[in-house]
Protein backbone atom coordinates (compact mmCIF):
# COMPACT_ATOMS: atom_id res chain seq x y z
CA UNK A 1 0.00 0.00 0.00
CA UNK A 2 1.38 3.03 -0.84
CA UNK A 3 1.48 6.53 1.04
CA UNK A 4 0.08 9.35 -0.66
CA UNK A 5 2.01 12.72 -0.78
CA UNK A 6 1.37 15.47 1.46
CA UNK A 7 0.64 18.90 1.05
CA UNK A 8 4.08 19.45 1.59
CA UNK A 9 5.22 17.15 -1.14
CA UNK A 10 2.96 18.25 -3.54
CA UNK A 11 3.93 22.37 -2.97
CA UNK A 12 7.51 21.68 -3.24
CA UNK A 13 7.12 19.97 -6.45
CA UNK A 14 4.59 22.55 -8.14
CA UNK A 15 7.21 25.19 -6.72
CA UNK A 16 9.79 23.70 -8.78
CA UNK A 17 7.73 23.35 -11.52
CA UNK A 18 6.86 26.88 -11.37
CA UNK A 19 10.70 27.56 -11.07
CA UNK A 20 11.58 25.69 -14.06
CA UNK A 21 8.67 26.96 -16.11
CA UNK A 22 9.14 31.18 -15.23
CA UNK A 23 13.10 30.95 -14.61
CA UNK A 24 13.84 28.78 -17.38
CA UNK A 25 12.36 31.50 -19.12
CA UNK A 26 14.03 34.00 -17.52
CA UNK A 27 17.72 32.42 -18.16
CA UNK A 28 17.13 31.76 -21.42
CA UNK A 29 15.99 35.01 -22.33
CA UNK A 30 18.35 36.59 -20.84
CA UNK A 31 20.87 34.87 -22.22
CA UNK A 32 19.18 34.76 -25.40
CA UNK A 33 19.58 38.89 -24.79
CA UNK A 34 23.50 38.83 -24.13
CA UNK A 35 24.51 36.17 -26.61
CA UNK A 36 22.79 37.78 -29.59
CA UNK A 37 25.12 41.17 -28.97
CA UNK A 38 28.40 39.59 -27.62
CA UNK A 39 28.68 36.72 -30.10
CA UNK A 40 31.28 37.82 -32.69
CA UNK A 41 29.43 37.31 -36.06
CA UNK A 42 27.00 38.87 -38.19
CA UNK A 43 23.83 40.50 -36.39
CA UNK A 44 21.53 37.84 -38.47
CA UNK A 45 23.56 34.66 -37.90
CA UNK A 46 24.01 36.05 -33.81
CA UNK A 47 20.57 35.92 -33.41
CA UNK A 48 19.72 32.88 -34.79
CA UNK A 49 22.46 31.35 -32.75
CA UNK A 50 21.39 32.50 -29.63
CA UNK A 51 18.11 31.47 -30.20
CA UNK A 52 19.12 28.10 -30.67
CA UNK A 53 21.60 27.91 -27.92
CA UNK A 54 18.45 29.46 -25.71
CA UNK A 55 16.39 25.57 -25.90
CA UNK A 56 19.56 23.85 -24.50
CA UNK A 57 19.81 26.32 -21.53
CA UNK A 58 16.31 26.09 -21.04
CA UNK A 59 16.57 22.51 -20.78
CA UNK A 60 19.18 22.86 -18.17
CA UNK A 61 17.36 25.05 -16.18
CA UNK A 62 14.69 22.57 -15.26
CA UNK A 63 17.22 19.87 -14.58
CA UNK A 64 18.67 22.05 -12.24
CA UNK A 65 15.25 23.14 -10.36
CA UNK A 66 14.26 18.89 -10.49
CA UNK A 67 17.89 17.89 -9.65
CA UNK A 68 18.83 20.62 -6.73
CA UNK A 69 18.10 19.31 -2.79
CA UNK A 70 15.59 21.42 -1.73
CA UNK A 71 13.49 23.87 -3.82
CA UNK A 72 15.37 26.94 -1.32
CA UNK A 73 18.76 25.77 -3.26
CA UNK A 74 16.88 25.62 -7.07
CA UNK A 75 15.75 29.45 -6.41
CA UNK A 76 19.35 30.16 -5.00
CA UNK A 77 20.76 28.67 -8.19
CA UNK A 78 18.17 30.33 -10.86
CA UNK A 79 17.87 33.90 -8.70
CA UNK A 80 21.98 34.07 -9.17
CA UNK A 81 21.82 33.29 -12.61
CA UNK A 82 19.43 35.90 -13.38
CA UNK A 83 20.88 38.24 -11.39
CA UNK A 84 24.61 37.32 -13.14
CA UNK A 85 23.04 37.23 -16.57
CA UNK A 86 21.08 40.75 -16.08
CA UNK A 87 24.17 42.31 -14.98
CA UNK A 88 26.25 41.57 -17.43
CA UNK A 89 23.73 42.12 -19.91
CA UNK A 90 23.97 45.57 -18.09
CA UNK A 91 27.71 46.09 -18.67
CA UNK A 92 27.07 45.19 -22.27
CA UNK A 93 24.35 47.74 -23.34
CA UNK A 94 24.86 50.56 -20.04
CA UNK A 95 21.20 49.74 -19.38
CA UNK A 96 18.72 47.27 -17.59
CA UNK A 97 16.54 45.14 -19.05
CA UNK A 98 12.78 45.44 -18.92
CA UNK A 99 11.68 44.99 -16.05
CA UNK A 100 15.30 45.71 -13.72
CA UNK A 101 14.86 49.79 -13.13
CA UNK A 102 16.12 52.29 -14.60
Amino acid sequence: MSRSPTLQARAAVAGRVVLAAFGGYAVAALATALLSLTLPMPRAEAVTAATLLSFPIMVGIVVVAFAARSPTRAAAVVGGLVLALGLALRLVTGTFPIGFGS
